[in-house]
């Protein structure tokens, strides 16, 4: 007996069991881990945007197994795990969200944004999600064990635009410790997007509302398409510089997409940089779901405040539209393609589109709904720049 007691002691000693036998940390490390496998079954099972579920999942496995230091450095040895370089060479420097904009500018169509400009108001509307999570934020701090500033606050703010690569940009930034949590709450929200958005969009219209047809979008020529970025890009160049990060990214990869002498290029950044780029941002944003770091009050506040502000954000635009309907009943918006305007690209568009078909199978909202689905990630985008910009100098000024 004590043969096999010796056993498995030594066992313990040599695997990673030690860290759940032995160390107190054990039983946050099997929790996340946990955590993970839920993450997975989302995505395998259930089908919720399993591109951003299966590695962040992955992630947060990887890097609460004890003693493997995948996701941080062996102080035996010194050397780095793997994800650990990801984090670094990606997430620290900003690099992953702006190529990550690189591809869905390439993916993105603006033509309905173009044909129907008023829908940018739709989407402007749906950042409002952005203040009301910061404000939270700030008021959240008057509670103990809760200490969060306006760094903090801005970082945790942009989670209402539903946009995972412009929260990550504007943490890393502002404030890089609370990275994980942050991040981790930004996609996860926007993986959620069809269970969130459909019951507050029908608790805010009317059936008669939810079967609104609107008017045939217009065609909208190469010529206008081509100048859409470069415009774009000189504007916020010139009013807000420290947006154009993200912009330029976003709209390199549209006019890459668009002009249609560069296929090469605008195929790679649709399919091969995009996907491995979302399989390292994944990793690595999974890897902040360490037990030590994720589990404590701030990151339930975090996870709150991203809730409340996602519904403030589609209830915004939802309500805006119902306001343009009385100010132009000959020209009516289907309130549904207000909910779009959240940055979650083309998840929102396709749910604004799902809901409004259970009214009226016949009644197409999809290319609608990017209108506002396209304008929100540049409000997004904007709102960050403001963030990066105001914020540093009003806290050295305080």
């Amino acid at each position: 007996m004590q043969a096999i007691i010796n056993g498995f002691q030594q066992l313990a000693l040599s695997t990673g069991l030690k860290g759940f036998l032995i160390d107190q940390g054990g039983i946050g490390n099997a929790l996340m881990i946990l955590v993970g496998f839920v993450l997975l079954y989302l995505a395998i099972k259930k089908g919720f945007e399993p591109l951003l579920l299966v590695p962040i999942g992955m992630g947060c496995i990887l890097s609460n197994i004890p003693m493997a230091y995948i996701a941080s450095v062996d102080p035996s040895t010194g050397d780095p795990g793997f994800i650990s370089i990801l984090f670094s060479a990606g997430i620290d420097t900003g690099l992953f969200p702006v190529l990550i904009f690189m591809g869905v500018g390439a993916m993105t169509d603006f033509g309905p944004l173009i044909a129907n400009p008023k829908t940018l108001l739709l989407g402007a509307a749906a950042q409002l999600g952005i203040f009301t999570a910061l404000i939270g934020s700030l008021l959240l701090s008057f509670i103990p064990g809760i200490n969060f500033d306006l760094f903090v606050a801005s970082s945790i703010g942009i989670i209402g635009g539903a946009d995972g690569p412009t929260a990550i940009y504007v943490t890393s930034r502002l404030a890089p410790d609370y990275l994980g949590s942050i991040a981790v709450a930004a996609y996860s929200y926007m993986a959620l997007v069809p269970i969130i958005q459909p019951p507050i969009m029908k608790v805010l219209t009317t059936k008669k509302e939810r079967m609104i047809r609107m008017e045939q979008l217009r065609p909208v020529s190469k010529l206008e398409k081509i100048i859409f970025p470069i415009m774009v890009l000189t504007v916020c160049a010139i009013l807000l510089p420290s947006a154009c990060p993200l912009i330029g990214a976003l709209m390199f990869g549209n006019l890459a997409k668009e002009c249609g002498v560069v296929g090469r290029l605008s195929d790679t950044m649709q399919n091969a940089l995009m996907n491995t780029v979302t399989i390292f941002l994944g990793l690595s944003v999974g890897s902040k779901m360490a037990a030590d770091k994720f589990l404590n009050l701030e990151t339930l506040g975090i996870l709150l405040l991203g809730m409340v502000a996602f519904g403030v954000g589609t209830a915004g635009g939802v309500l805006l539209a119902k306001l343009m309907n009385k100010v132009d009943p000959k020209h009516p918006v289907n309130p549904l393609i207000g909910s779009a305007g959240v940055s979650a690209v083309p998840m929102a568009a396709r749910v604004s589109s799902k809901v409004g078909q259970e009214e009226d199978p016949q009644n197409f909202l999809l290319m609608h709904a990017m209108g506002p689905n396209v304008s929100g990630v540049i409000g997004s985008a904007v709102a960050a720049g403001v963030l990066i910009s105001v914020v540093p100098t009003m806290m050295n000024a305080l």
